[in-house]
């Protein structure tokens, strides 16, 4: 082994990166946290990706209403 190493550039953490995936910090409510942990416990997957897709559906859903709401209005237009 080297005695001296240049380390000047380098940089604390994983050495790659998820792909698309970015670290932040969010405060949840505990009973939220604790009801997701629960529910991964015997799926093997992560409460963090439980959330995730959570959050996925919930916008899925959104916009999948946004459509219809837009749809059932102009078919009434075009009725009335």
């Amino acid at each position: 082994m080297r005695k001296e190493y240049d380390l000047s550039d380098a940089k604390r953490g994983p050495v790659l990166k998820p792909p698309g995936k970015e670290r932040i910090t969010i405060l949840l409510d505990k009973d939220i946290l604790a009801v997701f942990r629960e529910r991964v416990s015997d799926s093997g997957r992560g409460y963090q990706t439980a959330i995730n897709q959570a959050l996925r559906d919930y916008l899925a859903s959104d916009a999948l209403e946004t459509t219809l709401r837009r749809v059932v209005r102009e078919e009434l237009r075009k009725a009335g």
